[in-house]
């Protein structure tokens, strides 16, 4: 009964981790409630996965990797390699793939690939260039460039942290880099190569051509009878037929609406609306259409702008919409259109809940913008500004975690002392604030990994573990303990597919573990190929690191797909016969 009930518990929390219609750590939560109640899992092994020091380690890296990205050490390393390979695109591709796989050995790989998105927009840009060359290899290198080290991943730092609940050694910091800088080389070798060649093209049109923007907005002359004189633009009678007021021009002066904003007699209104609505318009009282067509130029006149904002996985606006944020009046800036994974949004966006890796076509003023681009939760894609280098405090955090790397693998103190430590001393120095540190850290994250620690447990209480081995042994036995692997290997990467990889690894691991132990196999072998493989799963976009390049690259679901698959079969293929060299698969090799 027990294990019924475990197997089904794993089979809802894989589909509601699919849907996301609840968040990664409430879902953790609530299966940790019920295994306490069914008496599966006590409460102390409920909550011992939270107490782990590899959760210490994992938010000690977040306070550093922030320290590193405030100070400016991050953005002074990228302006000042862009200076030196921004002219030379093969150059540049391989800058790209080798710097940021290098500090995803250190840092998460998601904050990399954010760091790098908006200057390598902006040099592909000055080269007259599509940003599709570049921003698929960056995502992949950051991803790849984490199986490394221990701390490259989260998914590394929890398989780590399982093995040592679990009886077993836990992984060394190095221990496995000689596999993972062999994984590393062969995705930038592929990528500098045939990726490079199935690479879509992309274009270089413009913003309002990209968003297809012009046949939707027209000029309307106020005449001195129109009903729409006195009225607030936001709530006039065209607000009301569906339409958005964009800019006003009134004695040549260009400006932007907002909610005080009442329309006058003269007034020349640049509206946005469906079509079949624009017909209508033109049978209106005092009102004359100008134009029925606009083109970019029309929409930046004098100091008004367009620009396109990535939404980065920092932002206080995720899942929230348009309308509930009051983009406008918090921003002063007008929300033209919203891209979502190569779709255009362009109806009802007030109502549009905006997600991790959503570019939206903006209008204001320059000095608006301007203003943008310090702001923490939104990345402005039309051009680069570097952070402030604030030299001392930078080298002070990069000596702290570079200090912490040293004497933590070194065996000097324990891991989790050496990166505390770190992180208490970059904000004793005030590299970083305590708020900050206390918002960078990824709680959900840290959830998870707690909480499916503990439902490893509860499949070795239950015996569901047991079970599932049982049934894997007897079906793959026959072709030995490699074909074993190749069947493990391969499940790891269908269940990153609808689950982190963190949670898909700790899912697979418990059963793993269990079978290596029925045939007399090296569990090690088995967790580090299962801890691997999580990190390598390359076919679709749905890994944080590749959402955030999929607008700004203007790729589709296809692109992911077709080159992703080749890659991620090459690299199964390396790990199922790499790591037992690495690791022997039985126990008396």
């Amino acid at each position: 009964m027990e294990i019924a009930l475990v197997l089904v518990l794993l089979l809802v929390a894989i589909g509601l981790f699919a849907s996301e219609k609840l968040s990664v750590d409430v879902i953790t939560l609530i299966l940790l409630i019920v295994l306490t109640c069914t008496k599966i899992i006590t409460p102390e092994e409920a909550y011992a996965g939270f107490s782990s020091d590899f959760i210490v380690i994992l938010a000690s890296i977040f306070v550093l990797s922030a320290a590193l990205e405030d100070t400016g050490v991050l953005d002074f390393l990228v302006n000042w390699l862009m200076r030196h390979t921004g002219h030379r695109p093969t150059m540049l591709l391989l800058f790209i793939m080798i710097v940021p796989g290098l500090i995803s050995a250190f840092m998460n790989n998601t904050t990399v690939t954010a760091l790098f998105v908006t200057p390598i927009v902006g040099v592909a840009k000055k080269m007259q260039t599509s940003s599709s060359k570049y921003l698929m290899p960056l995502a992949y290198a950051s991803i790849l460039g984490g199986t490394c080290t221990l701390i490259g991943t989260s998914t590394n730092v929890a398989v780590s942290g399982y093995m040592a609940k679990a009886g077993f050694e836990p992984f060394g910091f190095f221990e496995f880099s000689g596999i993972g800088i062999i994984v590393f080389a062969v995705g930038i070798v592929y990528m500098m190569t045939i990726g490079n060649k199935m690479l879509p093209a992309g274009t270089t049109q413009g913003l309002t051509t990209r968003y297809n923007i012009k046949t939707y907005l027209t000029e309307i002359l106020v005449q001195d009878e129109s009903p729409l004189i006195g009225q607030i633009a936001f709530a006039s009678d065209l607000s009301k037929m569906g339409f958005r007021i964009l800019n006003i021009i009134r004695s040549k002066e260009n400006f932007l609406p907002d909610y005080r904003t009442r329309i006058r007699a003269n007034d020349v209104l640049l509206v946005e609306g469906e079509m079949d609505d624009l017909i209508k318009v033109k049978e209106t009282k005092g009102i004359q259409i100008l134009a029925d067509v606009i083109v970019e130029d029309d929409l930046v006149g004098g100091d008004i702008r367009l620009a396109e904002i990535l939404i980065t996985g920092k932002s206080d606006l995720l899942k929230r919409s348009i309308r509930e944020i009051e983009f406008l009046r918090r921003f002063g800036l007008v929300v033209l259109a919203v891209s979502r994974q190569g779709e255009t949004i362009r109806t009802k966006i007030g109502d549009v809940q905006l997600q991790l890796g959503d570019l939206l076509l903006v209008q204001g003023s320059a000095e608006r913008l301007e203003y943008l681009k310090m702001n923490q939760h939104l990345a402005v894609l039309d051009e680069f500004k570097p952070v402030l280098f604030k030299e001392r405090k930078g080298i002070l955090t990069l000596a702290f975690f570079i200090l912490a790397i040293i004497i933590g693998s070194t065996g000097v103190l324990p891991l989790s002392t050496s990166f505390l430590g770190a992180a208490v001393m970059s904000i004793l120095f005030k590299c970083i604030s305590t708020d900050r540190a206390y918002q960078v850290i990824d709680w959900r994250l840290l959830i998870l990994i707690g909480g499916m620690t503990a439902f490893g447990m509860a499949m070795a209480n239950s015996g569901a573990d047991k079970f599932l081995a049982h049934w894997i042994v007897q079906l793959l036995e026959p072709f030995g303990v490699l074909t074993i692997l190749a069947g493990f290997i391969l499940l790891t990467v269908f269940l990153t597919q609808p689950m982190s990889n963190a949670a898909a690894a700790l899912v697979v691991l418990p059963v793993a573990l269990q079978t290596a132990a029925q045939i007399d196999a090296n569990p090690r072998t088995f967790a580090i190929a299962i801890m691997l493989s999580a990190s390598v799963s390359l076919i679709t976009p749905f890994e944080p690191s590749c959402i955030l390049v999929y607008g700004p690259g203007k790729y589709s679901f296809r692109d992911f797909l077709k080159i992703g698959s080749g890659l991620t079969l090459l690299l199964i293929i390396l790990i199922l016969f790499l790591v037992p060299v690495f690791w022997p698969l039985t126990m008396n090799n």
